[in-house]
């Protein structure tokens, strides 16, 4: 645990508190009144009501729709499965800011729901839920499927033919074993739209808030900083209750399960039944993922002249008087991919090492971090993005110039998705698998290599994936931290969105799209890695 406690609390909470104690403390003492007038505004319950309810229904609507997904990608074999597999999980990375003008153009005024069915749904609490879903989807699908592909189908065939129904061994058997990876899936689609900032800003307008989105217009619109700190302490408190209530559920309910090759789970769809739930699912990934996603494209080739590739050649022209950049828009793929490589780097070791203490029972101490490292998934973006201009600006830690502050901020994020897509699998290992080889003479180095590292190998490299794809995607602090001459590819979109002008728009749409394409190609580099040996998942 020494080197994921010294990562977060260097770069985690060291910038939390000192951006909180700077609006909390005033010519050197601490003043508190402001934050009871905060917390007893009535306008802060209904933000804090708004924010908890459609936090709830986002997460149950996407479990809804996304586990029956998990099961088709875990046992149906079909053609196109990896590619899809891949494409299902490009909206997850994709800025905030994006996915919501893409939802607007499909919902909102002159959108394609209103042309064909004179519907509107923006400013809508639908709108907003739907988006969440289009974001999370992924999210439930590779961590519940990918432990739904390890178990062992014999157990539940077992069950039925001790005269047990198919949905009665389902729910005696599958159901308790997948009930921490889908706990775990649900408490990060939670935390995502509990902080969701983007897609209520542009879907949910003047009329819905979040705590995020307060949080940012007491920053960045009305410089209130003693507000914006007691809604961060506020939102941090919330987060923290969450996590801990969901790390006593999962210990509530660790097991070691039988773990086996995926490939031998998976098999072609027989049956009615199940060739409707493909063919379902297909259905639901067509209308709620790649609509959006054939939204961005169509909007990044509809030029003023009729369809075409002028705003990519505009991507690798020069910087001219006035330009958004200072360098040619289409250096920022090339910026995005070595702040995600490294980032990745990062959250796997600092991740694996978490995840890897995680699993021994240490006493409360060591189990109490397993909430803790998923904190920022549920702290302001905004809130560390300032602090970590206020915090880290002093030598030994003056790293506002340097480049590695991007990746660093890119890595918080990835780490709670190792540590949570790794953990689940680490705690189904028996026990005495490592017990035996400690007997035989192995250390514990050799033990974790020879026992832990085959099992969970397949699991490391769906948690490097996310990683990257996290990394690919974070906007909420690197925003912030970001140098004029190296943007990443979702703050280049951000500063095109915010300048008027159909060029900067079109612009805005085309590097939307290479970013989209940039991580199906990764992603479907990543289900195309297959390790081969008798431990493999």
């Amino acid at each position: 645990m020494a080197v994921p406690v010294a990562f977060f609390g260097i770069f985690f909470g060291y910038p939390v508190v000192t951006i909180v104690a700077r609006g909390l403390r005033e010519d050197g003492r601490w003043d508190l009144t402001r934050a009871v007038e905060v917390l007893t505004d009535p306008l802060t319950l209904d933000v804090l009501g708004f924010t908890l309810g459609q936090a709830a229904a986002s997460t149950a609507l996407t479990l809804v729709l996304a586990l029956p997904g998990a099961y088709v990608f875990a046992r149906l074999d079909f053609p196109g499965k990896r590619l899809l597999r891949a494409v299902v999980t490009v909206p997850f990375v994709l800025p905030t800011v994006v996915v919501g003008s893409a939802f607007l153009a499909l919902l909102g005024r002159g959108g394609v729901l209103e042309n064909a069915w004179g519907v509107r749904l923006d400013t809508s609490l639908w709108a907003i839920l739907l988006a969440h879903v289009f974001f999370n989807y992924a999210v439930v699908v590779r961590t519940v499927g990918g432990l739904w592909a390890q178990l062992d189908p014999r157990q539940e065939e077992a069950a039925r033919t001790l005269g047990a129904s198919r949905p009665a061994a389902w729910l005696r058997v599958t159901l308790p074993a997948l009930a921490p990876a889908v706990l775990a899936a649900a408490m990060m689609v939670f935390l995502f739209t509990f902080t969701s900032f983007g897609v209520v800003q542009v879907l949910g307008g003047s009329r819905y808030a979040t705590l995020e989105v307060e949080i940012y217009r007491q920053t960045a619109q009305f410089l209130d900083l003693p507000t914006a700190a007691v809604l961060s302490c506020l939102q941090f408190a919330a987060v923290g209750v969450l996590l801990g209530v969901h790390a006593w559920t999962v210990r509530r309910r660790e097991s070691a399960l039988r773990l086996v090759d995926a490939a031998r789970t998976a098999r072609r769809p027989r049956g009615a039944g199940q060739w409707a739930l493909l063919w379902s699912q297909l259905a639901v990934i067509a209308v709620l993922l790649l609509l959006p996603l054939a939204v961005l494209v169509e909007r990044s080739l509809a030029t003023p002249e009729g369809y075409g590739l002028l705003f990519y050649r505009e991507l690798a022209a020069e910087p001219g008087t006035g330009s958004t950049f200072v360098v040619p828009a289409v250096e920022a793929v090339g910026n995005s991919l070595a702040y995600a490589a490294v980032a990745t780097v990062i959250a796997v070791t600092v991740g694996g090492l978490a995840a890897a203490a995680l699993t021994r029972r240490a006493g409360r101490l060591v189990r109490g971090f397993d909430a803790l490292l998923m904190l920022p998934l549920g702290t302001s973006a905004v809130t560390v993005g300032f602090g970590f201009l206020i915090a880290l600006d002093e030598p030994p830690l003056d790293l506002r110039s340097a480049w590695l502050l991007v990746p660093i901020a890119q890595a918080l994020v990835g780490v709670p998705f190792v540590i949570r897509t790794m953990l689940p699998v680490l705690r189904a290992v028996d026990e005495r698998l490592r017990e035996a080889a400690a007997v035989l003479g192995a250390s514990p180095l050799r033990a974790w290599r020879e026992v832990d590292l085959p099992l969970v190998r397949r699991a490391l490299a769906v948690a490097a994936g996310f990683a990257f794809a996290v990394s690919l995607g974070e906007f909420g602090a690197t925003v912030f931290i970001a140098r004029a001459g190296t943007p990443t590819l979702p703050v280049a979109v951000a500063r095109l969105l915010g300048r008027a002008g159909e060029l900067n728009y079109g612009q805005a749409m085309a590097l939307s799209t290479i970013l989209m394409l940039v991580c199906a190609a990764g992603l479907l580099a990543l289900e195309r890695a297959r390790t081969h040996g008798s431990g493999e998942f």
